[in-house]
């Protein structure tokens, strides 16, 4: 699949529609998610909506799209009032939606998916001409080259939001929220989408950009909005905001920077040597020592995840020594690296590390049942005392240990995670993307409690692709390219420029 430049393939241009709420208000069972929103956004712009999780700002972007309706309020298109009783009604009058997780129907084809509301017929049957022709036109109207007939679960997440945008487009979309649109890409996908988002604005396409990472708002918004507690806060061109500005309208006050906790290393916590893996990993040796944090730089792809993967025993093909707390890792399985004190918070924390299903307390308390029940039943005030130990440790906010772990803000549910392991008598931690998809408040909490748990003695093992971050939470970072470990520098003498350097494997 591939893009035309910009230069060879311009988009239709569209009558612009600038978008106004007027006291908007959206309130969930417990949860106010908006109160009395009231803003104006220019046709033709690019306009940003930020906040910390919980601000409201996924909400309001679903309430112009017709998949939430208001409890009050109006919207306005092109200065009109409209009723958006749904998705299909949003689109019938020219908004639509690039969701963050994308709902296709993965089995079926580019076209059946673009079409599946709108099946085109000659007589009774289903014209599959037509229907190839009309997705083809889509696809050409943003640019995208790409067949039709290829099935939609072989492309890439990025690939897959440029056929949401084709389709949005081809549905006559003068209009289109964008939910948290890169969090699952790379960054040469975002730099499409971004080339995408462009041609839109220069065709007259009014884009609403939510988002929590900073750095996209500059580099692709006229103007942003901020909502902090679903309240809006402050409307401002891009040009007058700089981050630290944006960031005090998010939390409500400055972001100081907070100085590492003293802390001294202790023996060995973790010694991986000429760990293999076939088609991944080609003789990784590495140490982390009690109180350290190292971090693991490198590309999509250059097997960062799959070295942590092996370490918790997630890849039964590897080969090689692991020693966990001075333990060896005799059987590659995670009950086995758990007994020996690891503990892992894998990228995806929805799919991979909560039970979406259970409370907090569940979540929490998943992997010492066995320690917390007596004759087959769980101590449930034992339970109960340990997960409030652990919400207060960690300033986990919620409602109550009882509050479904599924409503709580990105930066929460990460803390969770961290709680059971922690409960669990962990001493080495592996972190994979730990403040993916969390606000900058969140993201700072974070890194403050990772470098608390590294005072108290625990090892880190952690994997961002965000290198400034890397370097803020590191005090080693070892590059990873083509399955092996190319490189070592402290945090203290690093830069990106040369992360990236060896990253690439140029220089």
């Amino acid at each position: 699949m591939s893009t035309r430049s910009s230069s060879s393939s311009v988009a239709v241009p569209v009558q612009s529609l600038s978008v106004e709420t007027r006291s908007i208000s959206k309130s969930f069972p417990g949860v106010r998610a908006l109160h009395d929103v009231s803003l104006t956004i220019q046709a033709g712009t690019v306009h940003g909506l930020v906040g910390e999780n919980g601000a409201g700002k996924s909400t309001l972007g679903k309430v112009l799209s017709g998949l939430h309706q208001p409890d009050s309020g109006e919207i306005l298109l092109g200065g009109r009032r409209v009723v958006l009783p749904n998705p299909h009604a949003a689109m019938r009058i020219g908004v639509g939606i690039v969701h963050q997780e994308l709902s296709f129907c993965e089995n079926m084809t580019i076209a059946e998916n673009l079409c599946l509301d709108d099946l085109p017929h000659r007589g009774p049957f289903v014209d599959w001409g037509a229907m190839r022709e009309r997705a083809r036109s889509w696809l050409e109207a943003v640019g995208v080259d790409v067949d039709p007939d290829q099935i939609v679960g072989r492309l890439s997440i990025g690939q897959q939001q440029l056929v949401q945008i084709a389709g949005a487009i081809g549905r006559g979309a003068r209009v289109i929220v964008f939910d948290e649109p890169t969090s699952s890409l790379t960054k040469a996908e975002t730099e499409v989408l971004f080339r995408q988002i462009e041609r839109l604005k220069a065709s007259g396409v009014t884009s609403v950009y939510v988002t929590h990472r900073m750095e996209e708002i500059f580099q692709i918004c006229d103007a942003v909005s901020v909502l902090r507690d679903g309240v809006h806060v402050d409307t401002q061109p891009i040009g007058e905001l700089d981050r630290a500005a944006i960031v005090r309208l998010m939390i409500g006050r400055e972001l100081e920077p907070t100085p590492d906790p003293p802390k001294q290393l202790g023996e060995v916590a973790l010694r991986v040597q000429n760990l293999k893996s076939p088609g991944k990993l080609e003789g990784v040796s590495l140490e982390v020592r009690e109180g350290e944090v190292v971090g693991l730089a490198g590309l999509i792809g250059s097997g960062r995840t799959e070295i942590v993967s092996a370490v918790f025993g997630l890849d039964p093909l590897a080969e090689g020594r692991i020693e966990i707390n001075g333990r060896n890792l005799k059987r590659y399985s995670p009950r086995n690296a758990l007994r020996l004190g690891a503990g892992f918070v894998p990228e995806d924390r929805k799919r991979q590390g909560l039970v979406l299903s259970m409370n907090c307390k569940e979540n929490l308390t998943l992997a010492i049942l066995k320690r917390l029940s007596a004759l087959g039943f769980i101590r449930g005030l034992r339970e109960r005392l340990l997960a409030k130990d652990y919400f207060q440790k960690l300033n986990i906010r919620a409602p109550s240990i009882h509050t479904g772990v599924s409503s709580l803000s990105g930066g929460n549910q990460q803390k969770v995670i961290l709680a059971r392991w922690l409960a669990a008598g962990g001493r080495l931690l592996l972190l994979d993307e730990p403040t993916r998809g969390v606000d900058v408040g969140a993201k700072a909490e974070i890194h403050t409690l990772i470098r608390q748990l590294a005072s108290q003695g625990i090892a880190v093992l952690a994997i961002s692709s965000e290198l400034p971050e890397l370097m803020a939470i590191s005090d080693r970072i070892l590059v990873v390219r083509n399955g092996r470990i190319v490189g070592e520098q402290t945090s203290a003498e690093c830069t990106e420029e040369s992360l990236m350097t060896l990253m690439a494997g140029a220089g």
